[in-house]
């Protein structure tokens, strides 16, 4: 069995809405570059791919499209581009994967942050697209118009039209982004002070795309990111994301509920992968799951049961929602790595304790199978997810015309 790839989802003060009650939370810290900083180094000293940081533009809410006022949870919360800035100078092999929302985003803007992190990181930037169905997010702009709509029933055809829409927006959002970074040939830049020459024009491109969504000119004011192309990942949880996420990313995160599951939800995975002309290249599948580890003074099972009473109310995800030991996990993971995964991206019920349950409990566990690292291995994401660094589409190749 080979290795397999672990990432690590970072939320506020963790997954459950009740965490920032714990007796080792930081609720006072939350807004604070230390507190990032000690989660993402907790998270490299375990030898992690890479960590994700959430984020949105609306308060926090457990409900896919609708705002929820209840006072007594985690609101409000930092840039996840900003945080990744802030963190990439403290960590040395982690990749850094903020989330953007390509709904209300400008693509150029995200491929200048992104491509902007790559440098600051040395080539360990990512990015996590992701879309905004929520009416209230959609009021601070105003430049378009979604229906308040509850996502009770997926087959309504107003929810299956906006899903549609947004997804098909986001699609050609990744296509500018990637355009945008390309824009700029690798050896473009010249810096040659005794001719005076900065750059070469000639290897600085329009990319003159023009779609029902968008319409961008370019080229970008970045040069070409350090790893050529920065990591795209997506979450997904049916046909019309599992489509987005086959042609646009490069990771693509599921929420199987066994390993059954997993295995059809790779295999329509790989199937939308061919449809888009991707079947030779890599696509990595992660799973995702939310983790409660047991502790030595208390099971993980015993501390959700007593975070849930906390909250009034039993947690629900839309990953699985593990509650065990360190070996119980690593066996999971290990059977739902026959099904097709490729890496897994666990979600902290609790910050820290649920963390250092991954990084010093699981991590081990999985060193002691054989699946997972003993140090890093190469100094770029792409490297460690063993992906090549692609090559610029705009790029003459020796002996081709223009």
């Amino acid at each position: 069995m080979s290795e397999l790839h672990l990432a690590v989802a970072l939320d506020g003060a963790g997954w459950h809405p009740a965490a920032w009650r714990e007796p080792n939370a930081r609720p006072a810290d939350l807004f604070s570059a230390p507190y990032w900083v000690d989660l993402a180094q907790q998270a490299e000293a375990g030898l992690l791919d890479f960590l994700t940081i959430e984020d949105s533009f609306g308060l926090q809410s457990k409900h896919f499209a609708t705002l929820e006022y209840r006072t007594d949870q985690v609101r409000g919360r930092l840039d996840a581009v900003l945080i990744a800035a802030r963190v990439a100078p403290k960590t040395s092999n982690i990749g850094l994967v903020p989330t953007a929302l390509a709904t209300h985003t400008e693509p150029f803007h995200i491929s200048k942050a992104i491509a902007t992190l790559d440098y600051v990181s040395t080539g360990r930037a990512g990015v996590r697209i992701q879309v905004s169905a929520r009416a209230d997010e959609n009021a601070h702009f105003g430049r378009r118009t979604i229906p308040e709509l509850q996502f009770v029933d997926l087959s309504d055809p107003a929810v299956v039209a906006l899903i549609d829409e947004l997804f098909g927006e986001a699609t050609d959002y990744v296509e500018v982004v990637r355009r945008l970074w390309d824009s700029w040939e690798d050896d473009a830049e010249i810096r040659d002070a005794a001719t005076g020459r900065f750059i070469d024009r000639d290897k600085i491109h329009y990319i003159d795309f023009t779609s029902k969504y968008l319409s961008v000119k370019g080229p970008s004011i970045v040069p070409r990111p350090p790893q050529g192309q920065p990591l795209v990942t997506a979450l997904a949880h049916s046909t019309v994301p599992y489509r987005f996420a086959a042609k646009s990313s490069d990771i693509v995160y599921v929420t199987p509920t066994d390993a059954g599951s997993a295995r059809d939800i790779v295999g329509e995975v790989r199937r939308e992968q061919q449809a888009a002309g991707r079947g030779g290249e890599t696509v990595q599948v992660f799973g995702d799951l939310v983790v409660f580890l047991d502790t030595p003074a208390e099971s993980g099972g015993a501390r959700l049961r007593r975070l849930n009473d906390v909250d009034g109310a039993a947690y629900t995800s839309d990953a699985l929602i593990f509650t065990g030991n360190a070996g119980e996990l690593a066996d999971l993971l290990a059977e739902w790595q026959t099904a097709g995964l490729t890496g897994f991206r666990l979600r902290p019920g609790a910050l820290p304790d649920d963390l250092a349950g991954i990084t010093e409990q699981l991590v081990p566990e999985l060193q002691a199978r054989g699946l997972f690292r003993r140090g890093y291995e190469t100094d770029t994401l792409r490297g460690l997810l063993g992906l090549s660094r692609p090559a610029n589409r705009y790029a003459i190749t020796e002996g081709a015309t223009a």
